[in-house]
């Protein structure tokens, strides 16, 4: 019998995604349960799941053993089937007993959110640093679920030495591994870290201004960075589409040359593995001189998603990963207008601009806007020098803004705005030139 090429084609993996939904635990501020599921199916869409089924399904109380209530779970056992479904995702946290009550009732393989999650980071981190991540928060997510994860715990390995006996079960023997690969990934981690300190050091002496890009996933935040700088980070719209940092720099209107930093999106209800494994990722964060928070203002659920950037950032000061004051030296970036009708139809403010980084609107007033946030945290110092001290008016010129030159036939006096950072590095360097007392 001839082979044909229909008969080759590998069969799509079909999936369904259900939202376990507790309408009374929910306030009116946090997303609707329809966005919500939305965002669940974009998710389970990005591994390559062909969803074909899709629900909200209302909890009137939480089932230890399945999470879902009995008439749930036979309506999805009939639907699964019918379907023929390949993976359940469960928009829920699960405990390991209900993931595995729940696939021996629907004979299928079932998800949670962190799961999910961990899946779509697994398979979209690139460098060294991310993937050292992904395989930590995959970890730590398994240590726990060792009872589902594998069919053979009930084995033992036989004794040894003088005792004898059972020996370790083949659980506690699989927990002891991942344990010690744990201890290693963070080993790696660390190390990863510091040559990222050391980075971070050598462009403070260079220096330039920090800028990262936050944001909610799928905001747009790699288009508008590609848009800015010229690259070409993997940019889709799709969620977490770019999950390492990217960084270049930039030249502002002013002349002045930033470093711009894309960093990997936020989402709600991020599982606890990956808020501990991606803390080095977030660190960019934190160094930055300014924030650029990019929204997707058309999107219907935007003010909730801002709210969970804003809950995540909240929460890296408690830890002391960001400065409390954060929101000072944040500019919010209004990014999609175009669906909108364009950034004139976008309310604005002093500290925001509405933008389209597919189109190229409103990106002369972002920059202008990054500009002025820079030049407002300078200060202004007037300095006299021989004129044969060409090289300490050239330094002042290349990092600071000369806004006077009064020049005689022995000495330039320069008053130039400079970073408290650039000061002290140009008195540092040129001792004998001290600031004018005005």
């Amino acid at each position: 019998m001839a082979t044909t090429l229909s008969d080759t084609k590998p069969t799509a993996t079909r999936g369904a995604v259900i939202l376990p939904w507790e309408r009374s635990a929910h306030e009116q501020d946090v997303r609707a349960a329809e966005a919500r599921l939305e965002e669940a199916v974009g998710l389970a869409a990005s591994i390559g799941l062909v969803i074909v089924r899709q629900a909200v399904l209302l909890l009137r109380t939480k089932r230890s053993a399945t999470l879902l209530g009995v008439g749930q779970v036979d309506s999805l056992k009939i639907a699964v089937k019918a379907d023929g479904i390949d993976v359940l995702v469960v928009d829920a946290r699960l405990t390991p007993g209900q993931q595995r009550n729940l696939e021996r009732e629907f004979g299928c393989k079932v998800i949670d959110r962190t799961g999910l999650i961990l899946d779509i980071f697994g398979a979209r981190a690139a460098t060294k640093e991310g993937t050292l991540q992904v395989e930590l928060a995959h970890l730590e997510y398994q240590r726990s679920r060792l009872v589902r994860l594998w069919t053979h715990l009930e084995r033992q390995r036989g004794g040894f030495g003088f005792l004898g006996g059972p020996g370790e079960t083949q659980m506690e023997a699989d927990r002891r591994m991942i344990g010690e690969r744990i201890v290693k990934l963070k080993k790696e981690l660390e190390q990863v870290r510091r040559t990222r300190g050391l980075h971070r050091q050598a462009r403070k002496r260079v220096p330039f201004p920090v800028v990262a890009l936050v944001g909610y996933t799928n905001a747009g935040k790699s288009t508008l960075f590609n848009a800015l700088t010229g690259a070409t980070v993997y940019a889709k719209d799709q969620l977490f589409a770019t999950l390492d940092p990217t960084m270049r720099a930039i030249t502002l209107p002013s002349g002045r040359r930033i470093i711009l930093s894309d960093t990997v999106g936020f989402i709600s209800d991020l599982p606890t593995e990956l808020i501990a494994a991606f803390r080095a990722t977030l660190e960019e964060v934190s160094e930055a001189d300014i924030i650029l928070h990019v929204r997707d203002i058309a999107h219907p659920d935007s003010a909730a998603q801002k709210k969970d950037v804003f809950g995540v950032l909240n929460g890296m000061a408690r830890d002391d990963m960001i400065e409390a004051d954060w929101a000072g030296r944040m500019i919010e970036v209004m990014n999609k207008a175009d669906l909108l009708g364009g950034p004139e139809a976008v309310p604005q403010t002093e500290e925001t601009v509405a933008i389209s980084a597919i189109t190229g609107d409103g990106l002369p007033e972002l920059m202008a806007l990054i500009d002025r946030h820079i030049t407002a945290s300078m200060e202004a110092v007037r300095y006299r020098m021989p004129l044969a001290h060409g090289a300490a008016a050239a330094w002042l010129y290349q990092h600071g803004e000369v806004t006077q030159r009064e020049d005689d036939e022995t000495s330039t006096t320069l008053t130039v705005r400079l970073l408290a950072e650039d000061r002290a590095r140009f008195e540092t360097q040129f001792k004998d030139i001290e600031p004018l007392v005005a």
